[in-house]
């Protein structure tokens, strides 16, 4: 009945789960220094994570490059600044919409398989079994998972920004009557290396956090069927969360005010 006591008692809980999932990321991400490392596992995990997720991530990539040009497009008539379409378009993609949408839709695919995949394998006693045939879980499971997941997510990134400004051009092309070359030739003017730096190194942020998420959520999962099912959720859920939260962080620190 004392709501402080609940407040304070939800605020513990809280920074105890912080604490638990961040010993579990330093856990999973070095453990492999102290060998073996299992390349195998790696590479599976790269090609699932980095070249299955391309064509959703390619898909979606396209289609908001698209939109985004037809937004800019509408308001910049308001102001007579039309021309700057590419500019703005190329920027707000390689900064911002790229790494972002990208990074959601790998949570949404790969954050979830992660924590289907190893709260299946939690619930059916796979991981002990491999505990007690002095196989290191976190090893084998966890630090491919989460090195390759951190090392794909840029290639992924900048394949979705090449797309994404490709849908903008193309709507800018054949339906707002721009011209093509000039339309390149102002990307390649105005867009620097540092808005493209700033986009890959918040996707390597985010391949980082979409792995932790997914693989804590699957090791922590309990109760059959029903636990994992929750574990997906949850993986997904705190996946977002993660995703929007560290973008606000390191783009307030790209950004020179």
């Amino acid at each position: 009945m004392n709501p402080f006591a609940a407040i304070g008692r939800g605020t513990f809980a809280l920074l105890a789960e912080i604490g638990a999932m961040s010993l579990f990321a330093l856990r999973g991400t070095f453990s492999w220094a102290s060998g073996p490392f299992y390349a195998r596992e790696f590479f599976s995990a790269a090609l699932r994570i980095g070249f299955n997720s391309l064509p959703v991530v390619g898909l979606t990539a396209i289609f908001t490059g698209a939109a985004l040009a037809l937004n800019i497009y509408d308001g910049s008539l308001r102001f007579n600044a039309e021309t700057f379409l590419p500019q703005i378009l190329s920027v707000s993609i390689v900064r911002e919409l790229g790494p972002g949408f990208a990074a959601l839709m790998v949570a949404g695919r790969s954050s979830s398989g992660m924590a289907a995949e190893l709260g299946a394998m939690r619930v059916s006693d796979q991981i002990d079994a491999m505990s007690t045939l002095a196989v290191d879980p976190f090893k084998y499971l966890i630090s491919p998972r989460i090195l390759a997941t951190t090392i794909m997510m840029p290639f992924i990134v900048l394949v979705a920004d090449l797309i994404g400004i490709l849908g903008g051009w193309m709507v800018a092309v054949f339906a707002l009557d721009f011209e093509g070359a000039t339309y390149i030739r102002n990307i390649d003017q105005f867009l620097t290396a540092e808005d493209v730096g700033s986009g890959l190194i918040k996707a390597g942020v985010f391949g980082f956090l979409i792995a932790v998420m997914g693989c804590y959520h699957g090791y922590k999962s309990r109760g059959g069927a029903q636990g994992v099912g929750a574990a997906t959720r949850s993986a997904v859920v705190a996946s977002a969360v993660a995703i929007l939260a560290s973008n606000y962080v390191m783009t307030s620190l790209f950004v020179d005010f």
